[in-house]
């Protein structure tokens, strides 16, 4: 199977489907959701056929794809798949049919809706799987319309700003990644292949400025204090599946690009910038563990603990040690699945309540118990119990953070007591007490969990235990990628020697 296209076929099948889901009458509601709930589920397919092909232990990219794109100016179609890219690309082709499965009440313009999912699938696999920097950009800038449509038109009531507000952030962070790539064509002899890229000689000053430029970019998408501001409200406002996708995928892009693209073209400066990295993710830590605290919306206590936890995704790559770089790795997929899984429970619960405040909850537990199990697991992993996938990649991330500067490693872990305060206290809240809730004699609305939503969860619940109990499999492909991409920092540039 290693002979055949199969990153060419995992990110364009999602296009390819919803090219043929256009031609179905907007009419044929049922036949849209099932055209797409099969497309998304062969996309996964895929992906599983490219998990069984890659080889642990190899740290080159594998299964690489490259033909001649625009010879004029150097750009190729370079696709290739490694230990840091193979995990967020099984990750996105995972929750993508689970999201699709959770949008099945989803009434307003369903085909278009489905249409553009697949779309936004198809631009995220590109960005994970793109070696050449010009098309790397494409997919980057095509994931934004679709995402702007999917807040903008099925989110919630201050959706229209939202959608802006997000659009115009990354957007503009954006043009200054094209700057840089401009820059980074001139210095490397006219290629925007990443692999030619990596070996050229470019000077530690205009190292500085590139990586500043491409700082910026990923810095919005992560994001990191204090580019954050947009996500609150891009997620308060998306739609169960945008929230999903959005805190499960896309927020990962921006760390993807720092150990893609900035650290091993840009290793003298990633050096110099490491420190401020490490204060950076601190800082947002412990910020957005505070700020989730005080939180009156779950939805939204939820979008300012990714603020937190992605801080300790970017701690772990500041340290620029294997151990803190393969536990951010790590990390990415950790918090894909369990916020992922934390926003399919709250779109779940506000289908019931049509009501997201935690003050109009309580009791939930006695209602719905296995419901509420199902969230409390979730809620664990999230937290970083040990025993769940949050504690090994958290537990990886410390380690190599306090390797690297154990002052800013001691502060970054009360981020995991704040964690603790504002999840718990907010499930308390919600599912213990005294009964209270919109309908809650009416046992027709607040029947435990149905047969669909348990499909759509259970995958997730059995992975949060899983990858906790036996990461090997994970880290095993994981390593030998972050260590060939480390050699670069460790060992002085010949720029720097010279």
């Amino acid at each position: 199977m290693t002979d055949w296209p199969l990153l060419s076929a995992v990110t364009f099948l999602p296009l390819a489907g919803a090219l043929l889901i256009a031609l179905i009458p907007k009419e044929s509601e049922r036949l849209v959701r099932t055209a797409a709930l099969a497309v998304s589920l062969a996309t996964f397919a895929v992906s599983a056929v490219i998990l069984q092909a890659f080889q642990a232990g190899v740290a080159e990219f594998q299964l690489v794809e490259k033909v001649r794109w625009i010879p004029s100016s150097g750009a190729s179609y370079h696709l290739g798949i490694d230990g840091i890219s193979l995990w967020m690309v099984m990750l996105t082709t995972l929750l993508f049919p689970l999201s699709i499965l959770a949008s099945w009440q989803v009434t307003k313009k369903v085909k278009t809706f489905h249409v553009v999912l697949l779309v936004l699938e198809t631009s995220i696999l590109g960005v994970f799987l793109a070696l050449d920097l010009l098309l790397f950009y494409v997919f980057w800038e095509g994931m934004l319309i679709p995402m702007y449509f999917i807040i903008g038109v099925w989110g919630y009531e201050r959706r229209v700003y939202a959608a802006i507000k997000f659009f115009l952030y990354t957007l503009t962070a954006s043009l200054l990644m094209l700057v840089g790539i401009i820059g980074l064509y001139s210095l490397g002899g006219g290629t925007f292949d990443l692999t030619q890229l990596m070996s050229a000689p470019i000077p530690k000053g205009t190292q500085m400025w590139l990586f500043l430029a491409f700082f910026l970019s990923f810095a919005v998408k992560v994001p990191i204090f204090p580019f954050h501001t947009w996500l609150p409200d891009a997620h308060t406002e998306a739609p169960t599946a945008g929230s999903v996708i959005l805190a499960g995928v896309l927020l990962k892009m921006g760390a993807y690009g720092f150990l893609r693209f900035s650290i091993p073209l840009f290793p003298d400066a990633a050096r110099e910038w490491a420190p401020w990295l490490a204060i950076l993710g601190v800082i947002g830590i412990i910020y957005g563990g505070l700020v989730s605290i005080v939180q009156k919306d779950l939805k939204r206590l939820v979008a300012y603990s990714s603020v937190s936890h992605l801080g300790f995704v970017v701690l772990g790559i500041s340290a620029l040690n294997v151990v803190g770089t393969s536990g951010s790795v790590l990390q990415m997929l950790n918090h894909g699945l369990s916020t992922g899984a934390l926003f399919l429970l709250i779109g779940m619960l506000y289908q019931r309540a049509h009501t997201r405040q935690i003050e109009d909850f309580g009791g939930i537990a006695q209602l719905m118990p296995v419901f509420s199990g199902l969230f409390l697991l979730a809620t664990f992993a999230s937290i970083g119990l040990p025993g769940l996938n949050g504690f090994v990649g958290e537990f990886l991330i410390l380690n190599g953070a306090f390797e690297a500067n154990e002052w800013t490693a001691g502060i970054a872990a009360f981020g995991l007591v704040l964690a603790a305060i504002y999840l718990l206290w907010a499930y308390e809240r919600v599912f213990h007490g005294e009964i209270r809730a919109p309908h809650h004699d009416r046992p027709s609305v607040w029947r435990d969990i149905r047969g669909r939503e348990l499909i759509v969860i259970a995958p997730i619940a059995f992975l949060l235990v899983f990858v906790g109990l036996y990461p090997k499999p994970i880290l095993d492909r994981i390593e030998p990628s972050v260590e060939q991409m480390l050699v670069r920092i460790t060992a002085p540039s010949e720029v720097a020697a010279r």
